[in-house]
């Protein structure tokens, strides 16, 4: 019997162990948390002023505000916060039909008025939003807005899906700090509390799309793409976005993660100033030409990254295949082009020289997202294979903009969403229409070509499809002529998630982070 009893006894304690580690998550998975939600993710905003700097990308990306329009997997632009419009036979009117049934979070509810002091007050606070479109007069009625343009605009409602034209209740101002609590908008979020470092949502209770399945949302910014990537390994976030290139291997097993991976809209890219040293065109083509995009993309970025060429990527159907790039990499035809440049390696320190100056180039990097400081590196090294000296400087994202109007580098690298309308023709505007009078802030190189100009004004009043495609290639055969700009690759885009979660998915615009769409997996 006393034998009998230790081997109860033994049985009953391995029983007992089994049932403890079963509890503990011994299986390696651990469940779901319906209430909170937590979203690693790289931010550039110190506020949520969706009128400041390019920082209602944030506000989108974070589920607080919409916009009248957005745009699906294939970049078509969507009706959303209005469920459909049109064009006056002049192409001088468009009118929107606003959503019935739409409450901002604190249950205000949405009409055209609404959405007129929202427009209205994006177009007082940034000087960007005249880029998109000038209009000449606003009307609201019920839920009928009219919009009255200047001049013909094609892509008016592409222009209304960027996130500086989100809607927010202006009237909700005076009580409270957009940039610090987060403007009022119509998301299935609202914020609770935001720093830089993290932000703080919870639900929207006037939310008119869906149930809305978490309570809160937290979102720490983990600039660092190796933190980010162990915070999702850990668990201690249940999706990441844009996880680097070196670490995507970690997240394989299917059962633990789920990988959504998509050719993006975006283009890595130097901005080459007009001015000095580079000013040349035969030096800025021996500076393209000396950079070999096929090795920084294929083999430093391991092949997450295409080889850089024009300024579309291929993701989109405007013609890169038929663009010729005149100075594709070709070391000896860099050296050539120095050489009838003037520039020589006077006193054989391997930096060429003219009229007593070195070739010198400052290259302007931000370090939120990690390819960057990469390419600069291997620009940096291809460069002084050919006689170049290129100091790398590391400036903080919100510099870039007063950089850029400025002119102050000779280099600035950015990456940049090419078609945020879901056309790239404000993309191309920007970066190399001329600056007349200061009206085009974002072409701070100091980049001017009349017969490009002449190409943006016909695209400007062209509403036919195919004729806009061959205007967008013919202009940017021209921009890649000049060695207006260095394009170094187009990024995959990503959002990893934990399989305890369902529906996070990454849009090519990369617009949409958090939606209502994620929620807790089923069991």
């Amino acid at each position: 019997m006393k034998r009998l009893g230790k081997l109860t006894w033994v049985l009953m304690i391995v029983c007992l162990a089994a049932v403890f580690i079963a509890g503990c998550g011994g299986s390696g998975k651990k469940e779901a948390d319906t209430k909170t939600l937590k979203i690693g993710v790289t931010n550039f905003a110190d506020s949520l002023e969706p009128t400041e700097n390019y920082f209602g990308w944030v506000v989108m990306r974070y589920g607080i505000g919409e916009s009248l329009a957005k745009f699906d997997e294939k970049m078509n632009v969507q009706p959303w916060l209005a469920e459909s419009w049109q064009i006056s036979g002049d192409h001088m009117t468009w009118t929107f039909k606003i959503r019935d049934g739409v409450k901002f979070s604190n249950g205000k509810p949405l009409d055209a008025a609404a959405v007129k002091a929202s427009l209205e007050r994006a177009f007082a606070k940034n000087k960007r939003a005249v880029t998109f479109f000038k209009y000449k007069e606003m009307k609201a009625e019920g839920q009928t807005l009219t919009i009255f343009t200047e001049k013909p605009e094609p892509n008016m409602p592409g222009f209304l899906a960027d996130p500086l034209f989100l809607i927010v209740d202006v009237s909700a101002e005076p009580a409270r700090n957009f940039a610090k609590e987060g403007p009022i908008g119509t998301g299935p979020y609202m914020c609770k509390t935001f720093v830089k470092d993290k932000a703080v949502m919870v639900k929207n209770p006037y939310y008119w799309d869906g149930v809305v399945p978490y309570e809160t949302v937290e979102i720490p910014s983990i600039d660092d793409p190796n933190t980010r990537a162990m915070a999702l390994q850990s668990g201690e976030v249940d999706m990441a976005v844009n996880i680097a290139a070196g670490d995507i291997g970690l997240f394989n097993d299917a059962a633990k993660f789920h990988v959504d991976r998509i050719a993006s809209l975006r283009t890595v890219l130097a901005r080459i100033n007009q001015q000095g040293v580079l000013g040349d065109p035969k030096v800025r083509a021996a500076f393209i030409s000396a950079c070999d995009r096929k090795v920084y993309n294929e083999v430093i970025l391991k092949g997450t990254f295409i080889e850089g060429k024009a300024p579309v990527p291929p993701s989109m159907d405007y013609g890169f295949d038929q663009l010729k790039d005149p100075n594709s990499y070709n070391i000896e035809r860099a050296k050539q082009l120095l050489a009838e440049a003037g520039w020589k390696d006077a006193d054989g320190d391997g930096v060429l020289e003219k009229d007593g100056k070195k070739l010198t180039v400052d290259f302007v990097v931000y370090n939120s997202r990690a390819e960057l400081p990469i390419y600069a590196e291997a620009v940096q090294s291809d460069a002084k294979k050919v006689g170049f000296d290129v100091k790398i400087k590391t400036v903080d994202y919100n510099l870039i903009d007063k950089m850029g109007i400025n002119g102050e580098y000779g280099l600035l690298i950015s990456n940049i969403t090419t078609a945020n309308t879901g056309d790239p023709e404000i993309f191309l505007n920007w970066y190399w229409k001329t600056n007349t009078n200061g009206d085009n802030p974002q072409n701070g190189s100091g980049y001017s070509n009349p017969a490009l100009d002449a190409k943006f004004a016909e695209l400007s009043t062209t509403f036919d499809r195919q004729q806009r495609r061959q205007l967008i290639i013919d202009c940017q055969q021209i921009i890649m002529n000049d060695g207006a700009a260095l394009f170094l690759g187009y990024p995959e885009t990503n959002i990893i998630s934990s399989t305890l979660i369902e529906g996070a998915q990454m849009y090519p615009s990369d617009y949409y982070w958090l939606t209502n769409k994620i929620k807790p997996a089923k069991k």
